[in-house]
């Protein structure tokens, strides 16, 4: 069985993220003589839309994350390995794992992106990520405890450090952060800190350019700053970072904010594996690939999703799931066709639209011709992050517990981790 096995193509996929899991089971299911290995340094896949829940105190890490060698139980030729890559030899067609070596028939990258914080190391060593579960848990932990030292501080300075809270970024993750951390604070912890004055609580929405959503149409854009006005979250445009000590935020023309807490959510950049590919790379660290999702002088590696730099209509494509999942679709039909040696298949997206949510029956949606705000495109935006969960009892729990917060104003997961 083994001799037989070794005979097959092996095709290894990196990371298991929206695009890998997708392409793994795509490959998967198309031709059972084909080997898959998935390498991750997680044994789970995460639904990283939903992360800024899990950091104010909404849904717990499993209703986010799932296994993944549960999403591939149905088929006998996909296997997983948990390991770190270290390096990636594309000329003898290998890669070095903190697991031991793996060799590769075909290779596929989608190991996604990490936090960029554009070269400024104190704010890297002080600020909140917000990429992955350990982040998100340890922003919820940092906020609860904020308001527990709050509680008993007497001096007014201090306790205003600690009650101030700063989100960078005006991109989605960013918005849905700020609005989420509103509602925790002022629907839920207002009614239990009785000695806490919440009109000292202040939250700022820090963004370098002149618009938050950029993607959104004008309007839209215009309702979520007036959304996130009414939610008592201060929005500041055209303020760029230039440093922070953990203890005060330095904005370019030498304002200070002091604060306990910075959260980033400003920006990414291609996890760093991709640099040792010795691939072109654009200044965020993506792979560029070409019209079949490869790489140059090697057409059995492909790269998608947040690790490519696809540019479509004259501009690089955005690091969204959406473009991941399509992505997959086509580079796992590349790969099986570059296996049966017919012709590949050229990469388009296909533009879904795009939508944020900014709290409870508030949120923006855009959809083609399509545009819509408020309560409705709250319910588009429920419908669809249920849809995309990868499995049942995920959907189940994280309605039950969106309707639990929307019927009672409460937050189930205020638990202080270490």
């Amino acid at each position: 069985m083994m001799n037989e096995d070794m005979k097959k193509p092996h095709v290894v996929v990196v990371g298991a993220g929206f695009g890998g899991i997708r392409a793994a089971q795509k490959l998967a299911k198309a031709d059972s003589n084909i080997n898959i290995t998935v390498i991750d340094r997680n044994n789970y896949h995460l639904f990283q839309p939903l992360l800024y829940q899990v950091s104010t105190a909404c849904l717990s890490i499993d209703d986010i994350a799932y296994p993944v060698r549960a999403t591939f139980k149905k088929y006998n030729n996909a296997n997983f390995r948990l390991a770190t890559v270290e390096n990636v030899d594309l000329e003898n067609k290998k890669l070095v794992t903190d697991n031991g070596e793996v060799g590769y028939d075909y290779l596929l990258m989608a190991a996604g992106a990490t936090t960029n914080f554009f070269g400024m190391k104190n704010l890297a060593k002080n600020a909140l990520g917000m990429k992955t579960l350990e982040e998100a848990v340890q922003i919820r932990s940092h906020v609860l405890r904020q308001f527990e030292l709050a509680a008993h501080e007497t001096d007014p300075i201090k306790r205003k450090a600690m009650l101030t809270f700063v989100v960078v970024g005006g991109g989605p993750t960013g918005v849905e952060e700020a609005g989420a951390l509103s509602e925790l604070i002022y629907l839920v912890m207002a009614k239990e800190y009785h000695t806490l004055n919440f009109k000292e609580v202040r939250i700022v929405l820090v963004e370098a350019t002149d618009k938050l959503l950029p993607m959104m149409p004008e309007r839209l854009r215009d309702v979520t700053v007036e959304t996130l006005i009414r939610k008592h979250v201060e929005v500041r445009l055209c303020v760029q970072v230039l440093g922070y000590d953990g203890k005060n935020l330095e904005i370019k023309g030498g304002e200070i904010i002091p604060t306990n807490t910075v959260i980033w959510a400003a920006g990414v950049r291609a996890e760093s594996i991709a640099d040792t590919m010795g691939c072109e790379q654009d200044r965020g660290g993506r792979v560029m690939v070409n019209e079949f999702l490869q790489v140059a002088d090697h057409p059995e590696v492909f790269v998608i999703g947040d690790m490519a730099h696809f540019v479509q209509d004259g501009r690089p494509l955005a690091t969204v799931a959406p473009v991941a999942m399509q992505q997959a679709d086509v580079a796992a039909h590349n790969i099986v066709n570059s296996i049966r040696e017919k012709e590949l298949k050229e990469f388009k997206f296909k533009p879904v639209g795009n939508m944020a949510t900014i709290g409870r029956n508030e949120a923006v949606v855009s959809m083609g011709s399509y545009k819509s705000s408020g309560f409705s495109a709250w319910m588009i935006w429920l419908v669809v992050h249920i849809w995309r969960l990868i499995d049942f009892r995920s959907k189940v729990v994280v309605f039950v517990k969106w309707m639990w917060d929307y019927l009672l104003y409460d937050r189930l997961v205020r638990i202080i981790t270490r």
